[in-house]
């Protein structure tokens, strides 16, 4: 294998970064698919430098994420821990409709957080010059 690329001394590798990063689940096992996720995003920041910004659209059984962490405290610290170095987690409206859930029925989610529709929220950001991540 060879040697990874370095940029010149005088400039960053990665320059600032806007990323939307799709979270529809991963069955069959959702919790080891959620656990790569946030690594990856976690991941993603530290090679950046925090050069990026980063919303996570949730929806269908991507939601599910935010019902595990309210049982979940490792779930729940690495949500945490992303959201503190500023990343947004946005949630389907029709999920959430067709689950039959509330903001207050997931882990740390907000009014301001939901989003009428995930799909539609992931096109409205690439438009917005987003890159589209689906891990």
């Amino acid at each position: 294998m060879g040697k990874a690329r370095q940029a010149p001394a005088t400039q960053p590798y990665y320059v600032f970064q806007r990323v939307v990063y799709q979270n529809d689940g991963g069955w069959p096992d959702d919790k080891a698919y959620f656990n790569r996720l946030l690594h990856h995003i976690g991941a993603h920041i530290a090679a950046t430098d925090g050069k990026v910004e980063i919303s996570v659209v949730n929806f269908a059984a991507g939601v599910k994420l935010f019902v595990m962490a309210k049982e979940d405290a490792d779930l729940a610290k690495a949500i945490d821990g992303l959201r503190a170095k500023g990343v947004r987690f946005l949630i389907c409206n029709n999920t959430l409709q067709g689950m039959k859930l509330t903001p207050a029925d997931l882990y740390g989610v907000k009014p301001d957080d939901v989003v009428p529709s995930g799909v539609a929220e992931i096109a409205r950001l690439q438009g917005k010059g987003y890159v589209y991540l689906h891990p």
